[in-house]
């Protein structure tokens, strides 16, 4: 049964600009890209499997994915991968998953949080290949990639991140990131156009640092510390966690929008050895104590390594692309964007466990097509 989205994928599929001539063009760009996008669902990881796949089915198959023809073999793809419109690519991906979550509405919280995070194409990056390194940005809630940027090296990040925010909505939304990205140009660039952010603090930003340190150390004085403490306990760990928020920086930083500053410690004790780790990160948000209690920053915290958890994690495990040497043109982000668009599409549709929803597509490929908007009965 086919889900209902804002917009089927196939229909954004067809949108993507062609870069090759009409004369001599044997298969639509859109029948290449759905063929691609649903051997990934089901689990097949290159462009040789992807064309191992579409034999697989027959011409019934082919042509529910719109090919007049037999599907196309790997040669052929790794041309369309290769050389096709990157930036259109990804930007076309990002807006429909944008889309999705935007008519996807929460049932309990009053924004929608978002993690930026980057992830080095390392099969790639041994082959030589230039900007192995992309940037993405994921929905917390749902799982979705709203955006990807190729990078040349991971320090390169604080250059691309503006050029990643302006290709998604922020107004109304959380961003959280790392150390690396927490910055000032992006903390005014969220304030601008009306989203929020929460970031964490290291030495890279050396005085903000020590300006939350020095709040958290002395004594409270007419500052109201709130705080909340969770335990969790599993995988071998008790996982103890205390977050304090404070307003003493407020009027006397010039960080760009902020609220609140926070200090989060976690103290891990390993149950077989009974060894202990303490831990302590301090943090920055543009939202206030009225909209973000301790408890809801904690939250957004820990949800932001969803996007280590639910897309690079499933990325390099299930779809096995740290060992991908895949190198040449635009065929390391178009594959990654691929992975992105097959793991948030598994996620939208309620499947938690990505690699057992990979092996049911592969059983039942009428699902892998009814998920990217095309009917087909076997």
């Amino acid at each position: 049964m086919m889900l209902p989205q804002p917009r089927p994928l196939i229909e954004v599929f067809a949108d993507i600009p062609d870069f090759r001539r009409s004369r001599g063009k044997r298969h639509p760009l859109s029948a290449i890209l759905a063929l691609a996008c649903c051997a990934m669902l089901c689990g097949y990881r290159s462009y040789g499997a992807i064309a191992e796949w579409g034999r697989n089915y027959g011409t019934s198959m082919a042509h529910a994915l719109g090919f007049t023809h037999n599907t196309p073999c790997a040669a052929t793809l790794f041309t369309i991968f290769g050389h096709v419109d990157r930036a259109a690519f990804e930007a076309q991906l990002g807006a429909w998953a944008d889309s999705v979550v935007v008519t996807t509405p929460a049932a309990d919280t009053p924004e929608d949080a978002m993690a930026v995070d980057g992830k080095t194409l390392r099969g790639s990056k041994k082959q030589g290949a230039p900007g192995t390194h992309v940037l993405s940005v994921l929905s917390h809630r749902l799982g979705l990639t709203l955006a990807q940027q190729a990078v040349d090296v991971k320090t390169n990040e604080i250059k691309a991140i503006e050029t990643v925010l302006a290709q998604i909505v922020l107004h109304g939304r959380v961003l959280t990131m790392d150390a690396l990205l927490t910055q000032r140009q992006v903390a005014q660039t969220m304030v601008d156009k009306g989203g929020d952010y929460v970031m964490i603090v290291k030495e890279n930003q050396p005085q903000l640092k020590a300006d939350i340190e020095l709040v958290f150390t002395l004594p409270p004085a007419g500052d109201c510390q709130e705080s909340v403490r969770t335990v969790d306990v599993g995988h071998g760990r008790i996982e103890t966690r205390n977050l304090t928020t404070s307003e003493a920086l407020v009027g006397y930083s010039d960080w760009p929008g902020m609220a609140q500053v926070f200090e989060l410690g976690r103290h891990v004790i390993t149950k077989k050895t009974g060894q202990e780790r303490v831990e302590v990160v301090y943090g920055v948000t543009s939202l206030s104590p009225q909209r973000a209690t301790p408890g809801r920053l904690l939250e957004l915290v820990r949800g932001h390594w969803q996007i280590e958890n639910k897309l690079h994690w499933v990325r390099d495990v299930t779809f096995d692309e740290d060992r991908s040497q895949v190198r040449c043109g635009n065929i390391p982000q178009c594959m990654a964007a691929l992975r992105n668009t097959a793991i948030g599409l598994l996620r939208w549709a309620g499947h938690t466990n990505i690699a057992a929803a990979c092996r049911r597509m592969a059983a039942q490929p009428a699902q892998a097509l009814a998920l990217i908007g095309i009917e087909f009965e076997n």
